[in-house]
């Protein structure tokens, strides 16, 4: 396997154990104690890896194990309590540990006033390779080594190992050149069939290029040109999923804007636009201090009010009828597609609304949701209109 010197292996070790908690690293090297006992070899892979080596550490992390990942978490779980959850077809468990079982507790040794921050529960995958039958279709599934698993994911920079069992802690598995990515600073895919594949790499693609100020690789680039027209076979959960994850970013404004300048939204519907007014919009009605003046909560219903408020400024200047049309293309509830109408409605009679007096006013607004007013104040641009609203 490709891998680093002694001196990389140490240094990669160092990261992991300086990004976890005590607790958090106690608990992975008891699974890779454990798992070294078993001679299954396992691995943090990823994007977990990524951000670790961008300085940018996450909390979570899922094991990835060269063998039965469905046993290897049963053992854990008979020997330091808990429960198993198995998907049998992808070869996947979920160890749940909350709340530790003594016996887990116990066995991670940890100081009386360490305080015992373990995830809820871990994700078990017997590394596999997957095979698509025809373009957008789910993959079949295979057990495969470390090296085919990492060659089915999206983007090489999301392709690194590192290898935690026995005397192999700390060892990076670079097999696709993610490295050397990481360096340059580029997104990049690993075969030219990766969009046919799954489309949704598309939305992808933009986004990590957005989040980490990347730029995507040139041929990566062209294959995604090429690859445009796929969208409209996507289904409509998994593009909205895509852009639920947008618009969970820092700035999706800036992915926003790059995905219309790759043709990339007209691609999902003729009349998907996205423009620098509505840029400025969507930064006021996610700034939180703003939304806890207005009193909205952080979640509507089942939804992070931050993506109904995202939709609300994108789909603000659209009639009726298209808002109805991409309500059903991307299967947003039916609660949203209205709020938004009513707003865009609102938007668009503001020169007349603005002087009603106030009972006629609230007659109006009272049909409407808090967090679609918020979006509206964000939107407006008329200060007597704003104020009304406020007022309301």
């Amino acid at each position: 396997a490709p891998k680093e010197s002694a001196r990389g292996t140490r240094q990669y070790a160092r990261l992991l154990d300086q990004a976890l908690s005590p607790s958090r690293l106690a608990l992975l090297k008891l699974i890779a104690g454990f798992s070294n006992l078993e001679q299954q070899p396992i691995y943090i892979v990823g994007g977990f890896v990524r951000d670790l080596l961008l300085e940018r550490p996450s909390p979570d992390f899922d094991i990835v194990v060269e063998g039965d990942a469905i046993q290897l978490c049963r053992a854990l779980a008979q020997k330091y309590g808990g429960r198993v959850v198995t998907h049998k077809r992808f070869g996947t468990s979920k160890w749940q540990i909350s709340p530790p079982a003594p016996a887990l507790a116990a066995a991670l040794e940890l100081k009386n006033n360490v305080p015992l921050d373990l995830p809820e529960s871990l994700d078990f995958i017997s590394s596999r390779t997957e095979f698509y039958d025809r373009p957008t279709a789910l993959p079949t599934v295979e057990r495969s080594g470390i090296k085919l698993d990492l060659h089915r994911r999206d983007f090489t920079i999301n392709t690194l190992a590192l290898r935690l069992d026995g005397n192999h802690y700390g060892e990076l598995y670079d097999y696709w050149g993610g490295l050397a990515d990481l360096e340059k600073k580029q997104v990049r895919v690993l075969h030219s069939l990766s969009f046919v594949d799954d489309p949704t790499r598309l939305l992808r693609a933009v986004r990590f290029e957005q989040r980490f100020a990347f730029h995507i690789e040139k041929r990566t680039l062209q294959l995604m040109s090429e690859a445009r027209e796929l969208l409209h076979q996507l289904s409509g959960e998994r593009i909205r999923h895509e852009f639920d994850l947008v618009f969970s970013e820092a700035a999706p404004g800036l992915i926003m804007l790059r995905l219309q300048q790759l043709e990339l939204l007209t691609a999902i519907h003729p009349a998907l636009t996205w423009n620098a007014a509505q840029d400025t919009a969507l930064e006021k009605a996610l700034n939180i201090e703003a939304q806890t003046s207005w009193g909205i909560p952080d979640h509507t219903g089942n939804s992070p009010t931050r993506i109904l408020l995202a939709y609300q400024v994108w789909w603000s200047e659209y009639d009726s009828q298209v808002v109805s049309e991409l309500g059903r293309r991307l299967r947003l509830p039916n609660a949203l597609v209205k709020a938004i109408q009513n707003t865009a409605r609102l938007l668009r009679q503001a020169q007349i609304i603005k002087d009603l007096p106030p009972s006629k006013f609230c007659d109006l607004l009272s049909e409407i949701p808090v967090y679609a007013l918020f979006a509206l104040h964000c939107l407006a641009d008329d200060d007597l209109f704003k104020q009304k609203i406020q007022d309301y």
